[in-house]
């Protein structure tokens, strides 16, 4: 089972281009990262930049509109991910659990949908579609 664990850090939605964690965070986070790859449930993972360097398309009426972050509404966002493949949502949250995250650090696990969990006649319609998706050899 694929998961997705989103690291959501408070504050982040308002943080100025260019902000960095601190060498010791990168440092403890590297240990914990090299953990999920030692352990063979590692598919991948990345930090993002901060949302004033981001932009949203929204489709109002149809029609693409592009917003430059930083965004005004935004009470919560993404710092960063990993994509783990485990073989239940409790050993996804144990995971989770290891991370060496701060008190102001939320860590959100997602499943990935598989096109397994869906009937057959959206497997029909997505069919030539999943080529698309990444997957862990296993």
């Amino acid at each position: 089972m694929r998961f997705m664990m989103l690291m959501i850090p408070a504050g982040y939605a308002t943080a100025a281009a260019g902000t960095m964690p601190s060498a010791e965070a990168i440092a403890a986070m590297g240990k914990y990262n090299e953990a999920l790859k030692e352990a063979g449930v590692l598919i991948t993972l990345d930090g993002l930049h901060p949302p004033s360097m981001g932009a949203r398309v929204s489709f109002p009426g149809g029609k693409p509109v592009v917003t430059d972050g930083p965004f005004a509404e935004a009470k919560e966002v993404l710092g960063g991910y990993w994509m783990i493949d485990v073989t239940c949502r409790e050993e996804a949250i144990a995971w989770a659990k290891r991370c060496p995250a701060s008190e102001n650090e939320v860590i959100e696990i997602r499943q990935v949908m598989e096109m397994s969990d869906f009937p057959d006649d959206v497997q029909e319609a997505a069919a030539g579609s999943t080529e698309l998706q990444a997957r862990p050899a296993n």
